[in-house]
């Protein structure tokens, strides 16, 4: 997943106007308004290319992980001042911990299924202080993911185009995609497929998983882009 995309995947989600300001706002509103400790330090699961974390570290002292190598070299040439580190949400271990956890933008559905979303929420509990909080965005949920349905995101820029298309497929609880890019730079013209499988987990799933990781969940219906998040009060 996003091996080859990652020097375009700023490009791509600028293009359909992601706004990781507002949300980063956002996100810093309800650490603010949950947590019952004053939150200074976040880590960022599944940070991707440091999208949230360039607006999130001018609030709190921030550091990120992820496990995509080719993610964090875009996110490390953004933020050479934080630590990045290279890391499976399911496993890794910083031997510390937080006043914060968030996983943003869906990565929580890249979970091994309802005993890997488990071990990634009691994961993301032992990193997080009592009286801290653990949000998380989640994948769309299954009565709301339609397969079968066909996207495309587009990029228009003087020396950059982008077309990337797939159809949303379905394997039992997981959403299956296979992206197709079609990259076009001066150098010549790139085509290749990156396939994706996110598991369906279901809000009363969350929710359990959340209480089971010794979390105090709550929900905010809003969210940041339509899908909700998900607040876990650490003990």
């Amino acid at each position: 997943m996003y091996g080859k995309s990652a020097a375009i995947y700023d490009a791509i989600y600028a293009g359909i106007g992601k706004d990781y300001e507002t949300e980063s706002s956002r996100v810093a509103e309800l650490l603010e308004e949950y947590a019952r400790i004053p939150v200074t330090e976040v880590l960022d699961i599944a940070c991707g290319t440091g999208g949230h974390l360039v607006y999130l570290e001018d609030r709190f002292m921030v550091e990120g992980l992820d496990i995509n190598e080719a993610m964090l070299v875009v996110a490390r040439e953004k933020l050479p001042d934080i630590p990045i580190y290279e890391g499976d949400m399911h496993c890794f271990d910083l031997k510390r911990r937080y006043d914060a956890v968030i996983c943003l933008f869906s990565a929580i559905g890249y979970a091994d299924g309802i005993d890997g979303l488990q071990v990634v929420l009691s994961n993301c509990a032992k990193h997080t202080r009592s009286g801290g909080v653990v949000l998380i965005e989640p994948w769309l949920l299954p009565e709301v993911y339609q397969s079968g349905t066909l996207h495309a995101m587009h990029v228009d820029q003087p020396e950059l185009k982008i077309t990337r298309m797939n159809i949303s497929g379905q394997e039992g609880r997981k959403s299956v995609m296979d992206m197709h890019h079609l990259v076009g730079t001066p150098a010549g013209i790139d085509y290749f497929i990156e396939h994706h499988e996110l598991t369906l987990f279901t809000h009363d799933e969350y929710l359990s998983a959340f209480r089971e990781a010794g979390l105090e969940p709550a929900f905010d219906e809003e969210g940041l882009a339509g899908r909700g998040l998900y607040i876990g009060i650490a003990s």
